[in-house]
């Protein structure tokens, strides 16, 4: 299992840079100057060729892709902001945390809801509730991200009163976004948990289980669920990305000072480095996260572990 974490780290290299050359490459070829921006309106031709200077942009493509790879990996230098002159790294190590609890905070909810639906769904197939958890998690795939916020908003903060609509503060102030971002993760779980419950429950051992008496609840969470989980695992792993990508809307809609908001703000900025920088990270804790579902998916499933087991005496007998 170490060998195994190891090379995974190890991949975690060459995907970290892939992604710092193609956000680089992306930043350098759109449309739009930073001086201009930084200077504004009444800048002149000199005034403007003299901040293109400062900031590197005379260069050419590939000496400004290697300084900003040997500053960030090698030197760790993460620079300051073009326009707000702050530092990066302690605007990330101010935002990261929020955009992190946001998105735990809509994970859980997803699979606190999802999973749930799922099994119900699962286990009353073809009745009533199988119809309307199914067409819930249809309803919660259509509604955008975006709507749902808004409606939430005028909802809950203008015509009631009881939620903030935006900024941060204590976890009532998570509460609208979490709800927001979570819709399409209750969908994807509630419609992936069916579908693996209703491959389980069919199994001969669930079979035999209810024949020896068990009570149906511990057939469904002792024996169904826990081989159920192995796909599931997969999918939760994935929204995890998503959802830290889709911080980036709804971190902007309810004014939240996360890695999404700061995204955005560097891109219609053209803050080259805040941009560059915010998206290294955010691959770094998508890939750490990526792992941490491999090795729970180890755990559960024994056949990985049987093959963990088959190596490591392989490489003891070769010894």
């Amino acid at each position: 299992m170490a060998r195994y974490i190891l090379k995974r780290l190890l991949w975690m290299i060459p995907i970290v840079l892939g992604v710092a050359v193609i956000v680089f490459t992306l930043m350098s070829f759109c449309p739009g100057d930073p001086a201009a921006i930084i200077l504004g309106s009444s800048a002149t031709e000199a005034d403007l060729a003299a901040m293109r200077d400062e900031l590197g942009l005379n260069h050419s493509y590939l000496v400004r892709l290697g300084t900003f790879l040997s500053d960030t990996f090698i030197h760790f230098d993460l620079g300051k902001s073009w326009i707000t002159q702050t530092s990066i790294s302690a605007a990330i190590a101010e935002r990261l945390p929020r955009t992190m609890m946001l998105t735990i905070a809509t994970l859980g909810l997803s699979i606190l809801i999802g999973i749930p639906l799922g099994i119900m769904a699962a286990i009353n197939q073809g009745k009533w509730k199988d119809n309307f958890c199914m067409g819930f998690a249809l309803l919660g795939v259509s509604i955008p991200d975006f709507w749902l916020a808004l409606l939430l908003i005028i909802l809950f903060s203008v015509k009631l009163g009881w939620l903030p609509a935006m900024g941060i503060g204590g976890v009532k102030y998570y509460i609208l976004p979490a709800l927001a971002g979570c819709m399409g993760g209750i969908a994807t779980l509630a419609r992936q948990t069916r579908s693996s419950m209703l491959d389980v429950i069919r199994a001969d051992y669930i079979t035999t289980a209810r024949s020896k008496g068990v009570p149906e609840f511990r057939v469904i969470t002792g024996h169904a669920l826990k081989n159920a989980m192995i796909p599931i695992i997969t999918i939760i792993g994935t929204h995890f990305g998503k959802m830290l990508g889709g911080a980036m809307v709804i971190e902007t809609i309810f004014s939240i000072p996360g890695m999404g908001s700061y995204i955005v703000t560097g891109v219609n900025s053209r803050d080259y480095p805040v941009v560059q920088v915010a998206a290294i990270f955010l691959a770094i804790v998508f890939s750490i996260c990526m792992l941490g579902v491999d090795l729970i998916y180890a755990a559960v499933d024994p056949r990985i572990k049987a093959q963990y087991g088959k190596k490591k005496r392989k490489v003891k007998a070769d010894d």
